[in-house]
């Protein structure tokens, strides 16, 4: 049986994890909230543990509760007034556990209530606490014709233990679902070290998965890249990864959006908690550190990768428009302002021509003003 880590402290990567989920959530919620084309949003935590650890600090699932309220209950206010159907659905397997998380929601919601004054709380009554295995609600028709409504915005935590729940098969209909960003869980050291094992074949195919014995640090990556393989090719579709190491141990989260805004979102969380490389909570690519001498933050070798990458796509035409060079920057883990510099420096430089009205808009880029750019001959 896996640790009861809701019997114990949260460990640092643990509180590191919470943060994540709630600063992408924090993220992600207005921009539902707001769009006048959605109808109501659902927000699943598949694996929601008892709500809080041994001394009290919040879950995932409280976290993701005190989000949603917004400050100053702002976000509460504009559910409200835009009779938006807001849905939390928080499931537990483990019967103490569910009770426990059962009696720590019901808290949460008597305490904001006295706080604010208030008699009726706009997501209390549409707040569920189940106890079923993930693979048992999961398929509920329920759920699923939730998964499948285009007027619903979904957000899924699936902080699973282990590996085996997030299969091919749940990963696929994931990134079908319209209008659903998710984050899960996946101890990768464990499938590295256990590659040939038969419970670990059972769910990957590890014969594709290219893991360098010298770089263990990176089998994280190696995952997020088997996990890519299994996105259709004529889909347009985001994943993102961001890995921890906990002594020996690297474990990791892999996030999915299929929309750009998503992506962004996403990685503006990671590069805040990780300025050389926006994906772990180490040094994974060995850059030169703060206070050493040739430390200089905008030039991470994550950063040098991927603009070379850019540059070499650019001047082989295999980008042709800002939109597509943008699109590139976000799918390879950079924010696209990186875009912006490479293509400002190949102008200066005279070896492109823009057609078009050139600008740097690096941010909602599903909305930027598109311009081709051109290599002379």
């Amino acid at each position: 049986m896996p640790k009861d880590i809701n019997r114990d402290l949260y460990t640092e990567e643990t509180i590191l994890k919470l943060n994540l989920f709630s600063e992408c959530f924090r993220a992600w919620y207005p921009v539902f909230l707001h769009n006048p084309y959605v109808k109501g949003l659902v927000i699943f935590d598949f694996f929601a543990g008892s709500g809080s650890d041994a001394n009290g600090t919040p879950g995932s699932p409280l976290r993701l509760l005190c989000e949603a309220k917004g400050e100053n209950k702002q976000n509460c206010l504009l559910a409200k007034n835009k009779g938006k159907d807001i849905q939390f659905i928080f499931n537990e397997s483990m019967h103490r556990k569910s009770s426990s998380l059962a009696i720590n929601v019901d808290k949460h919601f008597r305490l904001c209530k006295k706080k604010h004054s208030c008699n009726r709380c706009t997501y209390e009554e549409k707040t569920i606490v189940d106890n079923k295995e993930f693979k048992n609600i999961f398929n509920l028709e329920g759920i699923g014709d939730l998964l499948s409504d285009k007027k619903y915005g979904k957000f899924i935590l699936l902080d699973q233990y282990g590996f085996a729940e997030v299969n091919e098969n749940v990963f696929k209909q994931l990134i079908c679902a319209p209008g659903t960003d998710f984050i899960f869980f996946i101890s990768s050291s464990y499938i590295r070290r256990f590659k040939e094992h038969p419970a670990v074949k059972k769910y990957f195919d590890t014969r594709t998965i290219n893991f360098d014995t010298s770089k263990p640090a990176e089998c994280h990556r190696e995952i997020a890249a088997y996990y890519k393989t299994l996105i259709p090719s004529n889909k347009e579709y985001y994943l993102h990864h961001f890995t921890m190491k906990k002594e020996p141990n690297y474990y990791g989260l892999i996030f999915g959006s299929n929309h750009s805004l998503g992506m962004e979102k996403f990685l503006q969380v990671c590069w805040k908690h990780d300025r050389y490389s926006g994906e772990s909570n180490f040094n994974i690519d060995q850059d030169y550190e703060e206070d050493t001498l040739f430390y200089d933050p905008t030039k991470t070798n994550k950063m040098a990768r991927v603009k070379k990458i850019l540059e070499n796509d650019i001047l082989s035409g295999k980008i042709s428009g800002n939109a597509d060079g943008l699109k590139k920057a976000l799918i390879n883990g950079c924010l696209p302002k990186i875009f912006v510099e490479v293509i400002s420096e190949l102008t200066k430089n005279g070896r492109i021509n823009i057609i078009g009205d050139f600008n740097r808009q690096a941010t909602n880029i599903h909305k930027v003003k598109k311009y081709q750019i051109e290599v002379p001959s």
